[in-house]
């Protein structure tokens, strides 16, 4: 989960919060440091509590009581900053008096929160998960599924589609190329037929005659057992006959280090074909191969270099391993089907007895196209769709499926269901990659996402850190590198890239959305109105999203979102998506400055805006404001009230208020498509990164920016 990060993030907000904020803190600071110190007290059990929520209910819920407390801390220290910041306004004598009230208050539940994290405390301990960390074992629904998973060479599939190209360039690398022992590995997202692939070139007549007495398959697993490994792999290079069972019982018996030198020195002098299926990082093939973290072209002690064309094969979802197991080999990345092939595939396995599809009932074949294009050629989702109609082949459970398409891949097969494949790879990400995985869950099925926005929104929501806070410049290039690294990792899509190779416009397959989706909800992370789901006249006048809801993101109907009763008043982020279903307009946005106070992100970016109230200048706490194809002319004076904003995005304005100086936190500057050269004054600006489509009175001087 990404608890564990999110907290993290959460604390030190909270930290820097109290020396940023101390001038409005006084009369609360002892309270507010002691609780800074129980949350950062806390947080030594999560980093293990929340690797274990996925198997343990009990810590689930109490990593669950965590998050709440330092999300309601957050609350309280923010709604008092924001109560003092109004009443410094306040030039009245009975201000001094409100502001008694409002530390008296803040004091009370600071104090009432502390006892809950106490309770917290105990609980912990009475729920025997006082040392989280240790007896890390499996648990046995994790035991169920790796069983389940266990690939063998043997297991082929009998309907393979789209993937003879694809194996006969394997079959050359694997026969011919250069004398090294090289690593040639297959990479792409779970459930994209790697495994499929690499078994059907394994058993290939010409790879069988190249290895005939030295090829061997492993199953690797998401938490490597090196000594299993070699296990596997001894039992069929070795023990291949009666006669050789006492050779096994021998090798059973010895410790790792003493298996690793026995299968060195089996396969020194042999030309060998080793398949390691479901390698999940570069530790677990360091781990594996024996290589030392000082030398990273070392090639191990395990997989010996003879100079005679050896080769193991690796099937990875992460590209980074592929090329950290032979930098000189190129990966190849596996493909998404196309939708003849998705088609086809579908057919071979809902359409048991491989009659022509055309002969099936036509609305059968336009319910099945229909499911498959859902799919979005993932091979996996396509087989348990296939196996799931091929059951029934009624309409009305075609149609049933049809309708709760998500539902069912996630259940189907239990343990082997699409989503819980797919959740491999959620699980197995670093705590830091967690939170910008979940956030992707904000955008529309099938948006395709501007890279930009998405760096900054995530600066915004606080969930990328620089080796040193201070040093803003690196912050922008680190999300780049978490970018990247979600996108080796196979979760997220390229669509677009630059001339020089960086990656401009990218999208998230949707059984991978849909999987971010279900995670987030767990957490609250975020809540979600779709034109699909249209509000109800019930809902006219009451709450449409939980109090505790820290994000949302509104696709459509956004009219009647301005006039239904909001009940968050602790939301963070607010995202709005224009899809082009309708022209929506907004005469009145001073909803969102009455109803969340504490708004972090705004984003209204393509939702047609007649103008901006200058109550948007009350929100304090703001750093994103995304105004992009509004068709707004004019900015509010009281946007320079906005003192912790550090990016405002904007284009086509007719008129710009000479107030953008007061925003000192200002880091990313936007304002391209100007009518009118107005000049502004930035030198205040300290903290200012980008500046992009503005001119910039600077003192007595004048400069255009570009």
């Amino acid at each position: 989960m990404a608890t564990e990060t999110l907290v993290s993030f959460a604390v030190e907000r909270l930290g820097d919060k109290l020396i940023q904020e101390a001038k409005f803190l006084k009369g609360v600071s002892r309270q507010a440091d002691r609780l800074h110190r129980d949350l950062r007290a806390m947080q030594c059990f999560l980093e293990e509590a929340d690797k274990k929520q996925e198997e343990d209910s009990r810590v689930r819920n109490w990593v669950s009581d965590i998050r709440e407390a330092v999300y309601n801390a957050e609350d309280i220290i923010d709604m008092f900053i924001l109560n003092a910041q109004s009443l410094r306004r306040n030039f009245f004598l009975k201000c001094g008096f409100k502001k008694l009230i409002n530390c008296y208050k803040v004091g009370k539940k600071i104090e009432a929160l502390q006892l809950g994290l106490l309770d917290i405390s105990n609980r912990r301990e009475a729920l025997g998960i006082k040392n989280i960390g240790e007896g890390r074992s499996r648990s046995a629904e994790n035991q169920m599924l790796q069983g389940l998973r266990r690939s063998s060479p043997h297991a082929e599939e009998h309907v393979v589609v789209g993937l003879e190209k694809e194996a006969d360039e394997l079959v050359n690398q694997l026969i011919g190329g250069d004398l090294r022992r090289r690593v040639i590995s297959l990479v792409g997202m779970g459930g994209i037929g790697k495994t499929t692939l690499a078994k059907k070139v394994y058993n290939h007549r010409q790879v069988v005659e190249c290895f005939p007495d030295c090829r061997a398959w492993a199953y690797v697993s998401p938490d490597c057992r090196p000594r299993d490994v070699y296990m596997q792999i001894i039992k069929q290079l070795v023990c291949t006959s009666t006669k050789d069972q006492q050779v096994l019982e021998m090798v059973e018996k010895l410790q790792e280090h003493e298996l690793v030198d026995f299968l060195h020195e089996h396969l020194k002098e042999k030309r060998y074909l080793i398949s390691l299926d479901d390698v999940w990082s570069c530790r677990d093939w360091n781990c594996l191969a024996k290589v030392s973290s000082n030398d990273p072209d070392c090639l191990g002690n395990v997989f010996p270099d003879g100079g005679n064309c050896s080769r193991l094969l690796l099937t990875t979802r992460d590209k980074d391993v592929a090329l950290h197991a032979d930098a000189r080999s190129t990966p190849q990345e596996m493909q998404l089907l196309s939708k003849q092939k998705s088609w086809n595939l579908f057919c071979g396995k809902a359409f048991l007895d491989h009659v022509d599809a055309d002969r099936y009932p036509p609305d059968l074949v336009q319910l099945g196209r229909e499911m498959v294009d859902k799919c979005n050629g993932l091979p996996l989702a396509i087989v348990v769709l296939g196996g799931l109609l091929s059951r029934d082949m009624s309409h009305t459970e075609w149609r049933k499926v049809h309708d709760n398409i998500n539902a069912y891949l996630a259940k189907e097969c239990s343990q082997t269901g699409v989503m819980t494949v797919l959740n491999l790879s959620y699980i197995d990400l670093p705590s830091y990659l967690k939170p910008c995985f979940l956030h992707l869950s904000l955008f529309p099925e099938d948006y395709v996402i501007s890279t930009r926005k998405l760096f900054l929104l995530w600066i915004a929501e606080g969930f990328v850190l620089s080796a040193e806070q201070a040093d803003q410049q690196s912050m922008k290039v680190t999300a780049e590198v978490y970018l990247n690294e979600l996108i080796n990792r196979n979760l997220i899509q390229v669509v677009r890239m630059s001339v020089n190779a960086r990656v401009v416009e990218c999208q998230v397959h949707d059984l991978m959305r849909e999987l971010a989706i279900r995670k987030a909800k767990e957490q609250n992370f975020f809540r979600t109105h779709d034109i699909e789901d249209p509000l109800s006249s019930s809902t006219s006048n009451s709450s449409l999203f939980s109090s505790k809801c820290r994000r949302q993101s509104i696709y459509s109907d956004m009219e009647r979102y301005a006039s239904v009763e909001h009940n968050t008043p602790y939301l963070r982020s607010l995202l709005f998506f224009n899809l082009g279903h309708e022209i929506c307009r907004f005469s009145q946005l001073d909803f969102i400055g009455k109803c969340f106070k504490v708004l972090r992100v705004l984003d209204l970016e393509g939702v047609k805006v007649e103008s901006l109230p200058s109550i948007v200048g009350t929100l304090i706490h703001l750093r994103y404001l995304g105004l992009r194809h509004t068709g707004l002319k004019l900015l509010p004076l009281s946007i320079g009230n906005l003192r912790s904003l550090q990016t405002l995005d904007v284009n086509n304005l007719k008129q710009v208020p000479n107030v953008i100086w007061k925003i000192q936190n200002m880091r990313y500057l936007y304002m391209e498509g100007q009518k009118y050269d107005i000049p502004l004054k930035i030198d205040t600006l300290e903290n200012l990164q980008v500046l992009s489509g503005i001119t910039s009175n600077n003192g007595y001087r004048t400069i255009q920016a570009s």
